[in-house]
């Protein structure tokens, strides 16, 4: 049995979760909707303020479905009650980051300004060498602090690059001079 997917989804108050055809689930909240369309093998039971996935049978595709979507579901209503986000940090002599608008500028050690858009739903916060991605969509939020990291991932001798908060660069010792 799947430890993930028979643990229920407790409901917070404000929260609404709708079950559409098709499977077609929108989670309302303070923050924002989210909608997703599950796979049509899963079935959704909501009884006292929790809803529970139920899967039809023990085939090893349905037991993988059954984990994935009530972690999608979960992510859903903990994005619309209280969001997400990811924490980035620029390290480097001269590296910078500025936002502008919905437009962030980074200044990474190229010969031009790296810049990039908030996608819809999406928000970067800047403070001082810190980029700060927030957002509903955990997967969203995950993807873009992705692309934003991609622009000059780390690199193991100086550390300097763009790295996760919580990134522990393995560093290396570099060239030992003639003796």
């Amino acid at each position: 049995m799947s430890r993930i997917g028979k643990m229920p989804i407790a409901i917070p108050a404000g929260v609404t979760v709708e079950v559409a055809e098709n499977n077609k689930v929108t989670v309302k909240g303070p923050k924002g909707t989210l909608e997703r369309v599950f796979p049509a093998e899963m079935q959704f039971e909501e009884k006292d303020g929790q809803i529970e996935v139920k899967r039809p049978d023990d085939q090893k595709k349905t037991k993988a479905l059954h984990g994935l979507s009530r972690s999608l579901l979960n992510n859903m209503v903990v994005g619309v009650t209280s969001g997400y986000e990811k924490k980035l940090e620029v390290n480097g002599v001269g590296y910078r980051a500025a936002k502008n608008g919905k437009k962030l500028t980074l200044t990474l050690g190229y010969s031009h300004p790296v810049e990039l858009d908030d996608p819809e739903g999406i928000e970067t916060v800047v403070e001082g060498n810190a980029i700060i991605v927030k957002g509903i969509d955990k997967e969203k939020v995950g993807q873009h602090a992705a692309i934003i990291r991609e622009k000059r991932a780390p690199e193991p001798y100086k550390g300097k690059g763009i790295k996760y908060a919580d990134e522990v660069i393995r560093r290396k010792v570099g060239k030992t001079g003639k003796k």
